[in-house]
């Protein structure tokens, strides 16, 4: 699993041997069955996840209860850093396994330290936080100016072959579309 998560690592922003060795030092592989919460809303979490298998998804519940897909996080890819997810220590948005998965975490604070210590993990996770940002703002420009046809589109390419291995709800939520109009898209194209 240490060769998997300097995969992801390097395939993010290359790093030294000596600064993925300091990583590694600090990260602790997990297994999240499927349906079991990563994150929970008022929760404590003061961890990073890197997807080593598996898929998750953030979401926020709406006043009706209704869940609604913020994001989707698939194999050898990193969670929403600790910054974005958390305010004063405290989740903001739910993340949940959809999937058996097999995480590597690490306490933020340990994290932060290293990026202070090291330029090239402080490049790293620099990049982990622009990514995040860009992967925000494609989401919003495609739900505000593409017509569904075309936001699935935009999800194929992001998320090749999501649509055989999580929920379709989940998928019609993320897209902001009913479960009803995303199969009657799926049946078109």
């Amino acid at each position: 699993m240490h060769e998997e998560l300097g995969t992801i690592i390097h395939s993010l922003s290359p790093i030294s041997n000596k600064s993925l060795e300091k990583i590694m030092n600090i990260v602790e592989f997990i297994n999240v069955k499927k349906g079991e919460p990563i994150s929970t809303i008022g929760r404590f979490n003061n961890l990073e996840y890197f997807l080593i298998e598996g898929i998750c998804k953030s979401f926020l519940f709406t006043p009706d209860g209704e869940d609604v897909t913020i994001s989707f996080f698939m194999s050898g890819s990193v969670l929403s850093p600790s910054t974005t997810r958390n305010r004063d220590g405290k989740a903001i948005i739910n993340i949940r396994a959809l999937t058996d998965t097999v995480m590597a975490t690490m306490n933020a604070d340990e994290f932060e330290k290293l990026m202070i210590d090291d330029l090239g993990i402080r490049q790293f996770g620099n990049t982990v936080l622009r990514n995040e940002l860009m992967q925000k703002v494609q989401k919003e420009i495609a739900l505000a100016s593409l017509k569904g046809k075309d936001r699935l589109q935009f999800l194929r390419r992001q998320f090749p072959n999501i649509e055989n291995l999580v929920p379709h709800a989940d998928i019609a939520s993320y897209l902001g579309l009913t479960t009803i109009s995303l199969s009657r898209l799926r049946t078109q194209s």
